[in-house]
């Protein structure tokens, strides 16, 4: 059973306008792959984040285009279009409160350095894997463990499918993103026994290095505005 969150129900005070723009751009990217055809793989191997690259032997004979550039690039690169919605519907969901938190230029600071932070844990645990990582899950986690610090009593409506059936629900967010967290964490340490130069897969722990890096970030970052931690609209 896999809870999907729907809405929050944060009283904001500005437009969620960098949210909007990440969610176009990972779009309009998406919709880029698809205009490759037989040219997709070879973009991937270019702009997705391949750890193998970034060992001692690779690292400075490589232009940063093979290097720099697949960091920042991969963030915004899909597998599909249910990895696409998926990613977008989180960020949509947590995005939009953390912007207002923070500022709308914070916020992208928050995003792409824990899509960083992210890329650099993945490189870590899987040195030698040649398998491109592509995705925004990793800065969106980012998003999410800020939401975990700034608003942990929001009530967050959830979607709960179970076989044939569906009901929302409205869920506590310390419960929903520990339960998220929880997932990541417990997959990731599974992960740690396989083959990782040959298998592919979800980057646990790349999301759970953005979830750090944006709890971080969140703590010590000055938030745009002050008052209550949770304004939750009934």
């Amino acid at each position: 059973m896999v809870p999907i969150p729907l809405t929050d129900h944060i009283r904001r005070r500005t437009f969620w306008a960098f949210t909007l723009l990440l969610i176009v751009i990972n779009f309009w990217a998406f919709f880029l792959e698809l205009t490759l055809g037989p040219h997709l793989n070879r973009f991937i191997l270019q702009y997705g984040l391949i750890p193998a690259r970034y060992s001692s032997a690779h690292l400075f004979a490589l232009p940063a285009s093979r290097t720099v550039a697949p960091i920042f690039v991969s963030m915004f690169l899909h597998g599909g279009w249910l990895h696409l919605l998926g990613n977008m519907l989180f960020l949509f969901v947590f995005g939009r409160s953390i912007e207002d938190r923070f500022g709308h230029f914070r916020f992208l600071l928050l995003y792409l350095a824990s899509g960083v932070v992210a890329a650099v844990v993945q490189i870590f645990i899987s040195p030698g894997s040649r398998i491109p990582t592509i995705g925004a899950s990793g800065a969106i986690a980012g998003v999410l463990g800020a939401y975990f610090i700034c608003y942990p009593g929001a009530r967050i409506t959830t979607l709960i499918p179970l076989f044939i059936f569906f009901w929302t629900v409205q869920v506590p967010a310390i419960l929903l993103l520990g339960y998220w967290f929880l997932i990541q964490f417990v997959a990731g340490f599974e992960m740690l026994s396989i083959q990782t130069a040959t298998a592919g897969g979800v980057a646990w722990w790349a999301h759970i290095g953005g979830f750090a890096s944006g709890v971080l970030l969140a703590l010590i970052m000055r938030p745009q505005h002050r008052g209550p931690m949770v304004e939750v609209v009934s």
